[in-house]
């Protein structure tokens, strides 16, 4: 495998080296670990999909876009108020 040089600023780098030697590990480890364990967008997006159809298959729940777009209103209006308090 070959190495590759990512440019990030000296804070990220630092903060980054100080959380992987928390747990042990070298930064070129952790951020190994990091990307392995990461899901892409596309992988998070099958994951729904199989969630979602999980929940249909066990309970029938089948929202439509509407009707989740109006939950996730409410849900990111319920979050905003939680995080003022």
């Amino acid at each position: 495998m070959s190495d590759a040089n990512v440019r990030i600023p000296a804070e990220a780098r630092d903060r980054l080296a100080r959380i992987a030697s928390s747990e042990g590990m070298s930064l070129r480890g952790y951020l190994s670990h990091l990307a392995e364990t990461l899901l892409t967008p596309e992988e998070r997006e099958a994951r729904a999909e199989q969630a979602r159809n999980a929940l249909h298959a066990w309970n029938g729940y089948d929202p439509s876009a509407a009707e989740q777009a109006d939950l996730d209103f409410e849900l990111d209006r319920r979050l905003s108020g939680a995080e003022a308090r």
